[in-house]
């Protein structure tokens, strides 16, 4: 399996990029259960494919290698086509979010300088601008078309910060957070996972008011999930997604356990907007 070391700013924060593919799968009402269904390899390539999301319920982002550097990918769930999205030729681009009310991405840039930015993508002509000054972000989430969460860079590890892109502030609300961040459906909130204490927990937060609540323990070590529509958290470990359900739940159940090699170290799980469309992330298998 071919390892590249990618060097994220003067933080010396260091992540490893390996063999990785995207799959998608469609959620399927089964009675009062819901099942995955007609698996998919969307990314068929070689290196570095990551970081799925909807920007519609047609189309799936993610992050994937070309010429040595990594550039964003959309995939017409319909046709099975892959259309690429940027070519900036000196950075990469990773975490393709949907900016809301937009015809536009948000992605994070790695120039060839080790520059890292938060920049904006028209979704047609991959014409880009940078977003927010200063800050190194890893992660974000969109609250509305003008509030941004991030995971950003700091003493080596990550800070929950809420940008208001219209008056330039930044407020960071809490230290020591991972890489996942969403909106809570039908709610105002966003959720994150606190790494603050030895046990993990996922926890929401209001981006205004800047109120917490903690939700659950998270899966031990990992790192990742999403939301269904219907309130029901997925968090993949190993070959093995899990699922709460905080309305009705008093601790995590087992979702789905694959058999499948090419799904034995799943990474990251990303659904669209109606839940009907299920897309992860697995290490390749040797």
């Amino acid at each position: 399996m071919r390892i590249l070391v990618l060097l994220l700013f003067s933080q010396f924060f260091v992540v490893a990029q390996t063999n990785t593919e995207v799959y998608l799968f469609d959620i399927v009402v089964e009675g009062d259960q819901l099942e995955l269904a007609n698996q998919r390899n969307i990314s068929n390539n070689d290196g570095y494919d990551n970081q799925p999301s909807f920007y519609n319920d047609n189309q799936v982002l993610f992050a994937s290698t070309r010429n040595q550097q990594t550039d964003i990918v959309s995939y017409n769930v319909r046709d099975a086509k892959v259309t690429w999205i940027n070519d900036t030729g000196f950075g990469s681009e990773y975490s393709p979010t949907k900016i809301p009310n937009q015809k536009a991405i948000s992605a994070i840039r790695l120039d060839t300088t080790g520059l890292q930015r938060l920049y904006q993508y028209d979704f047609e002509t991959g014409k880009n601008k940078e977003l927010i000054k200063d800050l190194v972000i890893g992660y974000h989430t969109w609250y509305t078309n003008d509030i941004l969460v991030s995971a950003v860079l700091a003493d080596g590890g990550l800070d929950l910060v809420v940008s208001n892109l219209k008056d330039g502030t930044n407020y960071t609300q809490q230290k020591k957070i991972g890489r996942s961040l969403h909106k809570i459906p039908n709610s105002d909130l966003i959720s994150y996972i606190s790494k603050e204490n030895d046990i993990w927990e996922i926890k929401s937060i209001h981006p205004i008011t800047g109120t917490t609540a903690t939700i659950i323990e998270t899966i031990p070590e990992a790192d990742d999930m999403c939301w269904l529509l219907n309130g029901t958290i997925l968090m993949p470990k190993g070959n093995t997604i899990y699922a709460y359900n905080p309305k009705k739940d008093t601790t995590w159940r087992v979702f789905r356990i694959f058999k499948d090699a090419n799904l034995s170290n799943i990474t990251r799980i990303a659904t669209n907007s109606t839940s009907s469309l299920l897309s992860l992330v697995s290490d390749t298998a040797l």
